[in-house]
């Protein structure tokens, strides 16, 4: 019998693309009814046969793939999140040139038109992480970018609000996928020991492209007019779709293992083969089972649900920025959309800085504080650069609002943004490896989703008021306020990293 299989190695996938195919002696009828058959088919006189990986060496295992072939995965992972979050962010300077298209001139109904998106990305994690877990990460990248870019061409050719609406709350929930299970990707494909920069990597494309989305959005609005920016966005998401169908395999281990199982079956007729992955009940009760673990994590992990609170306080302060920035410079500064979208540079930038910062020190400060065995080293650790750099956020804050409210050169509030760009970046991204390291590979992708649901309503919702805040208190104080609320945050990542270990084991979940 093989080997049991240690739950950080990952997932399994084949080197090339005919070892990722089934036999040629085997359908794909075959190894679809042995994947979705009950464990009471396996019943023999024989005890279970574990199908496991040949070793620790195996190369079928994704983490024993080459290194070039590993961040191929990660990159590709970054890039369709890259596509999506830029589709989050891009129609924000457009939204007045659409609203009076539209006849729009309800504040909150053209703000949402912006958030609705990420109502889509509280939405489908629910659904698409659990998936993953069940079905295997392939076939919901793939089918997650089909459906983005068909709504897309929806969003772009809209002839109402209401058909607007619906189909850009229909390309949120797909475009939710590819940074909802990207965390769970790199967790099959990379080690404990190089995850905190493997994600960092990953965290480059989701993170710049809200960033990049407004610049881009802001001048082919206004050069182009804003029904192109879904009509480029469409092309992007369609061109990355056919690069991830290329070069891009499967990685979930379980799935994998499964498949092995099916193939071994076949091909001996030993029905006691299988993997460890296969539950009584048969597909459907495992996939019910799949579903409710993020429901199930946001609800009874106390470091799931309030870790996530912080990240969707940050993740709204982000997206209210972006609801607002071109009001505020072309109030403040006169700037025309594609000018305005030059604004959003600064925060850009700041998330850039940020993710070369964590994926350099990450792992630097897990080594310094463990030591060099990878075995050894406690999740909470990820937490010490959130701890250190959180306070960053706040001060970003004071310095943006204030120096508007007094229309200081406008380099200035700039420069506030990317502090705030620095901060919201050395506290999300923390958070997301902690997640991954204490629930391991087979589960990330539903902690991630748990984390993603609030921090997508905060961003759905909590920007709606963010018009009124400034109108009641101003930039300066309006902002400051949100300062505030950010400084009463930095405490909790000293907390958790001091206690996070205690919660763990208190308060477990059986998922």
């Amino acid at each position: 019998m093989a080997q049991n299989i240690d739950p950080e190695k990952g997932s399994p996938s084949t080197p090339d693309l005919e070892a990722s195919r089934s036999p040629p002696d085997i359908s794909q009828e075959d190894v679809a009814k042995d994947l979705t058959t009950s464990t009471d088919d396996f019943k023999s006189e024989e005890e279970p046969v574990y199908v496991e990986w040949d070793g620790p060496e195996d190369p079928q295992n994704p983490q024993n793939w080459p290194l070039a072939k590993r961040m191929a995965h990660v990159i590709l992972a970054g890039a369709t999140a890259f596509i999506a979050n830029i589709s989050s962010t891009a129609f924000a300077p457009a939204a007045e040139l659409a609203g009076h298209e539209f006849n729009v001139d309800n504040e909150t109904v053209a703000a949402f038109t912006v958030t609705i998106y990420l109502l889509g990305f509280a939405l489908g994690p629910l659904v698409i992480a659990p998936l993953s877990e069940h079905y295997g990460r392939l076939i919901i990248y793939s089918t997650c970018l089909t459906v983005a870019t068909a709504f897309l061409i929806g969003c772009s050719e809209a002839n109402n609000v209401r058909a607007f609406l619906a189909c850009r709350l229909i390309t949120g929930i797909a475009g939710s996928g590819p940074g909802t299970i990207g965390g769970g990707t790199i967790a099959d494909v990379m080690p404990k020991e190089t995850r905190g920069r493997a994600m960092a990597v990953f965290a480059i494309g989701p993170l710049v492209g809200i960033g990049v989305g407004p610049l881009m959005g802001g001048f082919v609005a206004e050069y182009l007019g804003w029904r192109w920016i879904f009509r480029i966005l469409y092309i992007s998401t369609g061109t990355i779709f056919l690069l991830a169908v290329i070069f891009m395999r499967e990685t979930y281990a379980p799935v994998l293992l499964q498949r092995k199982a099916a193939r071994q079956r076949k091909n001996t007729g030993n029905k006691a083969l299988r993997s460890r992955f296969d539950e009584k009940g048969g597909a459907l009760r495992a996939l019910w089972h799949a579903v409710q673990r993020p429901t199930k994590m946001l609800l009874f992990s106390p470091i799931v649900w309030s870790l996530s609170i912080y990240c969707a306080f940050v993740w709204g302060l982000l997206i209210l920025l972006f609801t607002t920035l071109p009001a505020v410079y072309s109030g403040q500064y006169g700037f025309s959309p594609s000018i305005s979208g030059l604004t959003y540079i600064g925060m850009g930038v700041g998330m850039g800085v940020g993710a070369v910062g964590f994926g350099l020190l990450s792992d630097r400060v897990m080594k310094s504080r463990f030591g060099d065995q990878p075995a050894e080293w406690k999740p909470e650790g990820r937490l010490l650069l959130m701890a250190w750099f959180s306070i960053v956020l706040p001060v970003g804050f004071f310095w943006y609002g204030w120096s508007a409210a007094y229309s200081a050169p406008w380099i200035l509030p700039v420069l506030g943004t990317t502090f705030i760009g620095v901060g919201a970046l050395f506290i999300m991204m923390p958070v997301q490896v902690y997640l991954v390291d204490s629930f391991g590979a087979a589960t990330a992708a539903s902690a991630l989703a748990a984390n993603t649901v609030l921090r997508s309503l905060a961003g759905t919702f909590l920007p709606l008021g963010g018009s009124r805040l400034y109108q009641h208190l101003g930039l300066g104080w309006g902002n400051s306020l949100l300062g505030f609320i950010a400084v009463g945050f930095c405490i909790m990542p000293a907390l958790f990293f001091k206690y996070g270990e205690w919660m763990r084991k208190k308060w477990p979940i059986n998922l």
